[in-house]
């Protein structure tokens, strides 16, 4: 493929309880960088994701097939618009990497271009596409209500990524993409599960 892929931040974070709707919830969707332009670190990435992150409920995030989450950035301007507009962040505000609870900000590659079994080539890893995710009440309560309801009708949903070869990862490095079979887009397969759901 010829799209010019970048990973502009590398996210983690762990578990830790939260308040939500009166409940006390693990999570660890607060995702911050660790490796960024700025200071592109390498992280280490093993079978189940990278070094330092936590996932705090394995049967929905986590695991071999959802080791690694990633985000593109080309969707933050969105998310920053309808932030402001449900008063959730003021206009001129910059939302930081992570904000989706990604692990992977990148930039190139959006859901219409990523395959199901296409593989990210960065120079000493490779990650492969895996499946949509899937908006939950964490998220909702990170960002503001309803946008659970606006990932689905954007279908801004982002990535899972399976660890094809560990390695390390930094910031700034640009990837490849590998094709797959080329069977099924990330969007229109999030869109179909969506469409089974009720939100």
């Amino acid at each position: 493929m010829t799209l010019t892929c970048q990973l502009l931040s590398v996210n983690v974070a762990q578990a830790r309880h939260v308040t939500i709707d009166g409940r006390q919830i693990l999570t660890a969707i607060d995702k911050h960088p660790i490796s960024s332009l700025e200071d592109p670190r390498r992280i280490t990435v093993g079978p189940l994701g990278l070094e330092g992150d936590e996932q705090a409920d394995p049967t929905v995030h986590g695991g071999q097939a959802k080791a690694v989450y990633a985000y593109p950035h080309e969707h933050y301007a969105f998310w920053q618009t309808v932030r402001a507009q449900a008063g959730k962040a003021g206009w001129d505000d910059t939302a930081n990497p992570g904000l989706l609870g990604e692990n992977l900000t990148i930039t190139g590659l959006l859901e219409t271009d990523a395959y199901i079994g296409d593989v990210l080539r960065f120079p000493d890893c490779s990650l492969a596409v895996s499946e949509p995710r899937h908006p939950c009440y964490k998220f909702e309560a990170k960002l503001f209500r309803q946008a659970s309801k606006m990932m689905v009708q954007s279908a801004f949903c982002g990535f899972y990524l399976a660890v094809r070869r560990g390695g390390t990862i930094a910031a700034g490095e640009h990837f490849e993409i590998v094709p797959g079979p080329r069977e099924v887009s990330i969007r229109d397969l999030f869109r179909d599960q969506m469409s089974r759901k009720k939100l």
